[in-house]
């Protein structure tokens, strides 16, 4: 792939970019009413705004589980 790259004076990061893009270009393409890149955008951010949501509430349930069992303690001496 670096040779092909290089070849048509790009850049690794630059192809990558691209490849991430194109799915949800072409996907857009194809609609028979093609959104703005805004709305695609703001469609983007609301579905990463939802993981995020979810990751944190993992977060808590582990932490809450390494807490272990109300009224036993961890470590004593």
């Amino acid at each position: 792939m670096q040779e092909t790259v290089r070849k048509h004076g790009l850049t690794v990061a630059e192809v990558e970019g691209r490849r991430e893009k194109f799915p949800p270009a072409a996907e857009n393409a194809l609609r028979t009413r093609p959104r703005d890149e805004e709305a695609q955008r703001g469609e983007e951010i609301k579905k990463l705004e939802q993981k995020v949501g979810e990751l944190v509430l993992d977060m808590d349930i582990l932490k809450e589980a390494q807490k272990g069992p109300p009224g036993v303690r961890r470590g004593g001496r």
